[in-house]
């Protein structure tokens, strides 16, 4: 079961549900839900440098457990429920500050 922070490679569909392509993600939901629900509720990762409002730079820095290969940017306006059992692999998990940032971000997101 995979925790609230960490960063995971899974399947994502594209945006037209044509196709998918294997993408770090974060997962978001709490590990309450995770291990109760079969899916866990993921914000895309990219390695797209183009800033966004909804976006951050991620590195290994702000991880507390694993390394990045590179730095990649947080696109939390790119939400996904996606299937736990779906996991590739793991490449370790974010500190308290980038999920509060992330927190930060979503809320701002949905304020009217």
């Amino acid at each position: 079961m995979p925790s609230q922070g960490e960063i995971v490679l899974i399947p994502v569909p594209f945006s037209d549900l044509s196709s998918n392509r294997r993408r770090p993600v974060i997962v978001i939901s709490n590990d309450r839900y995770n291990s109760t629900m079969a899916d866990m509720v993921v914000v895309a990762m990219t390695s797209n440098p183009v800033l966004t409002p909804y976006s951050f730079v991620i590195t290994s820095a702000d991880l507390v457990r694993g390394t990045l290969n590179k730095p990649g940017r947080g696109r939390v306006d790119k939400i996904y429920t996606l299937l736990q059992a779906s996991v590739v692999k793991s490449f370790g998990q974010v500190n308290t500050a980038t999920m509060d940032r992330i927190r930060q971000i979503l809320a701002d997101l949905c304020r009217p």
